[in-house]
Order: C-alpha cells, then sequence, then structure tokens
C-alpha cells in the first residue's frame, strides 16, 4: 500500500517541500527489508532504526515486510533527521494505522527518540515559511521548535512531544474533533519589549571624538575602524556598540532568525531574533568559519552578523587569507559558497567594527609610552591588513590613551540611551526617505505578514551608486573640498562614494535635508587616518 507525507528539507537559509512516499509489498518476510531512496544522506539513511524503534515503542506493530522510502524531488540531497516523524506517519498510515487518509494540508518535521518521543531540528523558520508559500495550513512539529515556527502569520502550528501525540492529533482530525489549539506568536510585540544591554556608555570616560565616530557608524550602518594603544578603550566602546543600534525592523528580525535557525543558534525560547546579533570570533578563526563553508554550507560568522555587528578585535592578528575573505560581503552584503553538488548564498549584510594597535608594541605615536618598533616593522604590522580591504571601511580613527583628568573626572559621560535616541531618529529619517523613494518607483513590497514595507535598504550605508547619486547632492563649496580631498589623499571611488554617505548619515543626524559643508568636511576627516599609517 502506498502512503504519502510532506516534510520539507533546508538549503542555505531556504526550505523546499519533500514528498515523503512509503510502499511495502504485503509480502511478510523472515528479515524486514527497509530501503529509502532519494538521495539520502547517512543522518537519513540512519532513520530507519531510529523510526522502527520509535514506532515499536509507540506501541504499534510492523510485520517484516519490503519497505520503500522515497523522498521526492529524487534528483535533490536530503540530509538532517528531520524527516524521521514523516517517515513514521507514512509507515503508520501505509499500515493503517491511521483514519485520515490524506496528509496534503499536514506538514511534518521532527527528530524521533527511540522511545517514540520528538527532539526539535535546525531550520524551522525557513521551513515554516516554505510551507506558507505553498499553501500548507498545519504544521507538526517539536514543541522545541514551536515558537521559532509560531512567528509565520497564516500557519497553524501544533508542537508535539511524541508520535503518539501525532497519532492522535491527525485521527482527531480525520474525526473532526480537534481539541488542540495551533500555537500564536505576536512577532510584533517580541520586537516591541524592552531592550536591556548589559553594557553602557555611561562608563567610558573621555573618548569624545571615538564616542561621536560611533554614533554616525551606528546611525548609518558604517563601518569602523579603531587604532590606539592598548589599554585605550577601544574593545570596551565596541562592546557598547550594540547598545545604540536602532532595534530591529520586521524584515530583517526575520531574515536574521532564519539564519540563526539554519545554524542551530537559536534559542527555542525566542521565537524571533529580537536583539542585533554581535558576533566576535577570534583571531584564530578560519576562513571557513569566517564566510561559511562545509561539505552542504552552512552559514558562517559574516552571516550570523547579517544585521547587526561584526567586531574584529586585534585585526592584524587574523590571517591575511581570512581578511581577504571580507571583501565580496562588505562590498555585496551576501556570501556565495560553490560546491561540486551545489552553490549557495547567504545574506552578509553586517556592521564591521574592527580594533587595532598602530604598530608591534601598541605605542606608535603615544605622547607618554616609547615607540620601539623601527619605520619597516610599522609598515609590515599594519601592511596586514590591505589596502581593498581598507578601503571598504568608512570611518577611521584614532583612539588615543585616556589622560588622568578625563579617567578621574567627576562629571558624568553620556549613557547610550541618548545616543541611541538620536540614532534611533535619524534611522527613522533614513527610512522615511527609502520608503518614499521606493513609493515613487513602484518598488513597494509587502511583508511574510502582508503589511507593507521599503524595498531592503535600511541605512545610509547600504545605498546603490545611484542611490548616492539622487539622495547625496552637493553645494559647490561642498563640491570643491570633496573634490580637494580625493586629489591630495589620492581616494578611490569607492571612498568617494563612502564619504558621500557618510555626510548625508551626519547631516541625519543633525535633521536637516542637505549635505552642508561641515558635514562633508567631518566625513572625509574619518578617512584620513589610513594615509598616515598605509603611506
Amino acid at each position: 500500500m502506498l502512503f504519502k507525507a510532506l516534510s520539507a528539507a533546508v538549503y542555505g537559509i531556504d526550505a523546499h517541500i519533500i514528498d515523503v512516499e512509503v510502499d511495502f509489498s504485503g509480502v511478510v518476510n523472515e528479515k524486514m527489508n527497509f530501503s529509502t531512496v532519494g538521495l539520502p544522506d547517512a543522518a537519513v539513511r540512519e532513520s530507519r532504526d531510529r523510526v522502527l524503534s520509535a514506532i515499536r515503542h509507540s506501541g504499534f506493530d510492523i510485520p517484516p515486510t519490503r519497505i520503500t522510502i522515497n523522498l521526492a524531488p529524487a534528483d535533490v540531497k536530503k540530509e538532517g533527521s528531520g524527516f524521521d516523524l514523516p517517515i513514521a506517519i507514512a509507515l503508520l498510515g501505509a499500515y493503517g494505522a491511521l483514519h485520515i487518509k490524506d496528509l496534503s494540508n499536514f506538514l511534518l518535521v521532527g527528530e524521533l527518540g527511540l522511545d517514540g518521543n520528538l527532539r526539535s531540528v535546525h531550520g524551522m523558520l525557513p521551513i515554516a515559511v516554505a510551507a506558507k508559500a505553498r499553501g500548507i495550513q498545519n504544521l507538526v512539529i517539536p514543541a522545541g521548535n514551536a515558537r521559532e515556527a509560531a512567528v509565520v502569520e497564516g500557519v497553524k502550528v501544533y508542537p508535539v512531544r511524541s508520535l503518539l501525540e501525532v497519532r492522535d492529533l491527525l485521527n482527531a482530525a480525520a474525526l473532526g474533533s480537534m481539541t488542540q489549539m495551533p500555537l500564536t506568536v505576536m512577532s510584533m510585540e517580541l520586537l516591541e519589549e524592552l531592550q536591556i544591554f548589559a553594557h553602557d556608555f555611561k562608563d567610558v570616560r573621555g573618548q569624545q571624538v571615538a564616542k561621536r565616530a560611533l554614533e554616525v557608524a551606528a546611525a548609518g550602518g558604517h563601518n569602523i575602524l579603531m587604532i590606539g594603544p592598548p589599554g585605550s578603550g577601544k574593545t570596551m566602546l565596541a562592546k557598547r556598540l550594540p547598545s545604540i543600534l536602532a532595534p530591529l525592523r520586521f524584515e530583517e528580525a526575520l531574515e536574521t532568525t532564519k539564519i540563526h535557525s539554519v545554524a542551530g543558534v537559536l534559542n527555542g525560547d525566542d521565537g524571533l531574533v529580537t536583539h542585533r546579533p554581535f558576533r566576535a570570533p577570534h583571531h584564530t578563526i578560519s576562513d571557513a568559519g569566517l564566510i561559511g563553508g562545509g561539505a552542504v554550507p552552512r552559514p558562517g560568522e559574516v552571516s550570523l552578523a547579517h544585521n547587526g555587528l561584526l567586531f574584529l578585535d586585534e585585526l592584524p592578528e587574523f590571517p591575511r587569507n581570512v581578511l581577504e575573505v571580507l571583501r565580496q560581503p562588505l562590498e555585496d552584503g551576501t556570501v556565495t559558497i560553490a560546491r561540486a553538488s551545489m552553490s549557495l548564498s547567504f545574506p552578509a549584510r553586517f556592521m564591521l567594527a574592527a580594533a587595532m594597535n598602530p604598530c608591534p608594541c601598541g605605542y606608535f605615536n603615544d605622547k607618554s609610552r616609547d615607540c620601539h618598533c623601527t619605520p619597516p616593522m610599522i609598515q609590515r604590522y599594519v601592511s596586514k591588513v590591505s589596502g581593498p580591504l581598507l578601503d571598504r571601511i568608512d570611518i577611521h580613527i584614532e583612539v588615543p590613551a585616556v589622560q588622568y583628568k578625563e579617567l578621574r573626572g567627576g562629571s558624568a559621560a553620556e549613557g547610550s540611551a541618548e545616543i541611541r535616541t538620536r540614532v534611533m531618529a535619524a534611522r527613522e529619517r533614513q527610512h522615511a526617505r527609502f520608503v518614499e523613494a521606493a513609493a515613487r518607483n513602484g518598488q513597494v513590497r509587502t511583508r511574510p505578514s502582508g503589511r507593507s514595507a521599503s524595498y531592503a535598504v535600511y541605512a545610509n550605508a547600504q545605498m546603490t551608486t545611484q542611490q548616492v547619486r539622487v539622495f547625496c547632492e552637493l553645494s559647490s563649496e561642498a563640491e570643491r573640498i570633496l573634490e580637494r580631498a580625493m586629489q591630495q589623499q589620492g581616494l578611490s571611488a569607492r571612498a568617494h562614494d563612502r564619504i558621500l554617505k557618510v555626510s548625508r548619515t551626519i547631516a541625519d543626524l543633525e535633521g536637516v535635508a542637505e549635505i552642508a559643508v561641515k558635514h562633508i568636511a567631518e566625513a572625509i576627516q574619518y578617512r584620513t587616518l589610513d594615509r598616515s599609517y598605509w603611506a
């Protein structure tokens, strides 16, 4: 007898619906013959033992017959343990243990234990999105994945804990007597919850120039590099940067949650990523760990930092090949990983914050300590960060050692809440500008929940070259200042666009529509430091 169930497989950050077909010969053999076809990986092939044990411990008896499991489409590789539940249910249906005969409106995913209990799996949010796109109304999944899947509106999520619960749920559906209510999660309420941060800028004494640069970077999503001696507060400042970032919008939260779900780092109790990610990998990380990789590619640190912050401390200590792979995601906002069997793209639109010493000993240009490094030593050290990578960093600032009077001063520093208010106001001005432009061009789209949203530009740093020309018009005097800076400092065309984006952000922080001379001058100032160290 043939019986069908629906499941899903995740590739990259998207899921595809998989048909699980079960057939048995009806001839009782002395030994069971169980085969799985449809390009299964080792985890799927091993499901045979888990499924048969779970069925037996749930009180069902399957006679030893020839069983064939087909996972369609057969030309797409299947991986993971999430096919355990649909295979078990299809087996029960084939042997007549279910009242329901048509499961076309149910999607089942979950890993089975030997005792028949269900364990959560990775990538449930993309699976829920795929179910909604396919028009499948009911999602039967492990209880540990329930809040994550319930974020998607338009899909009924039924959390279950065992194979018996699934059997009872499906039988009740067949008889029209379902009593279990689907789980509901209000995703917008999760985003609006009060966000509490462990670090605050009021703890940082002095460093007003660095704080201003970080505020500009946060307001526009710009990359920033801090150069200074040990103990000047570079890491301390970077750890407090998330406390002034604007909150996630729904579309950003959904994209970020999909990546964290696929990578298996999502907290099952949250359901939705509500804070901008902060990733700070150690400098011993490999290029595959940073960008992503594997036989079946998985997202790396740059993708886990999508819509958030990637902090690289002691930047020259990272291997050169690891730093160079950052070029594409910094420029395009995506990472493409090609393998012999497939090529997958992961979103990687993050804000880069990096910190480094000016020389091997760390005290070059420090007024209070002597530097013992020779010019060739300094040049070799800073040259570990290549010019093309440096050109993709919008803001370069020097973080000098804090003076004693500033360190012991009695006046309290400005806190993160005040800075964040200005950053959020600047982000709202940017969002309104992009929404208006999208409406004029007929590019307004809808969210997965049905609410309207702008196209995928949320900050000034993400503007295209065409948008820079539209939104960053300069006066004749500002044009002259920018032209002089380009000629004197030998800046590239990429640096030209990034200066305009930073100046646009500075104007947004001030709440003015036109980019003034002082705005362009401050943006140019943030590009001069690399000429001092990398000249």
